[in-house]
This record gives structure tokens, sequence and C-alpha cells, in this order.
């Protein structure tokens, strides 16, 4: 999972290879049925120390370890998917929708996609450089592999 957010001067983007994802699968149909995921939000790396150290403070990981998601309704339409859930990040859970695309083969399913939420929905402090402070928006996008036995 990796997530982007832009200030004016650059874009930051940090990814986690720690997000342990759960999907029930109905394999006959090729439907996924519910989803899951949660991710220590201190395994993010945007390839400078300093900066996820100062993101880690900002969102207070600390208190708020984990950000977890759970899924309330997929709609499937060929291989186009809209994933309605819960997301609970920094001690407040919010409604999200994320779109993605599914792969199925005989061995993999590939489910690639991603969803937007905001810093202030979840009551954090938008950071600033240089007295200006980063878009609101955070861009998340993420890539499941789901191995069919």
């Amino acid at each position: 999972m990796t997530y982007r957010l832009v200030h004016p001067l650059h874009k930051i983007e940090a990814t986690s290879k720690g997000v342990d994802y759960t999907v029930d699968l109905d394999r006959a149909r090729k439907e996924i049925v519910r989803v899951s995921g949660v991710v220590d939000v201190t395994t993010f790396d945007s390839g400078n120390s300093n900066r996820d150290s100062h993101a880690m403070e900002v969102i207070d990981a600390l208190t708020f370890p984990e950000a977890r998601f759970v899924s309330t309704g997929i709609l499937q339409h060929g291989d186009s998917i809209t994933v309605n859930g819960k997301l609970t990040f920094h001690g407040v859970t919010k409604d999200i929708q994320a779109n993605a695309r599914t792969q199925w083969s005989e061995r993999q399913l590939v489910v690639a996609g991603g969803f937007e939420a905001t810093l202030t929905g979840f009551n954090i402090e938008r950071p600033s450089l240089l007295l200006i402070p980063v878009e609101d928006r955070l861009a998340f996008t993420f890539t499941v592999t789901v191995v069919l036995n």
C-alpha cells in the first residue's frame, strides 16, 4: 500500500509492505465477498527517515499505531469492483469507497486500486513546510495478491 501527500514544493510517497489483508472469496462466481486490512502505520517508508519520523508524530502513531479497513459492501461489474467500508485511522472511523480492478487466473487473484481520505477528516492537523500546509487529501493505492490453492 502506498500513500501520496502533496505539498506545493514536492510530492511525498510512502509505501508499506506490512499490510495484512483478509479476503473472502466466492471462487465459483469469481467474486470477492468481504475484505479487510490492517497496517501498522510505522511501516510506511518514504525513503526519508526524518520525514517518516515527523509523519509518525503528526498522526500520533504511539497512540494510534494501526489503520484498519473492513468492507461493508462490494459491487462487482466484470473486472471492476467498488468496495464500500469503514476505515479507522487516528482513532476516527469513516465510510470510504475504494475502486479497483481484479485479475483472476487459476493460481491467483490480483486486486489493484485506490481510495482517498482527508487528514482533517481524521482529526489530523495538516503539517506545514515553510509555513505552507500540505494538501488535505491523501491518495492511497494498493495491490493485493491472493494465492488460490
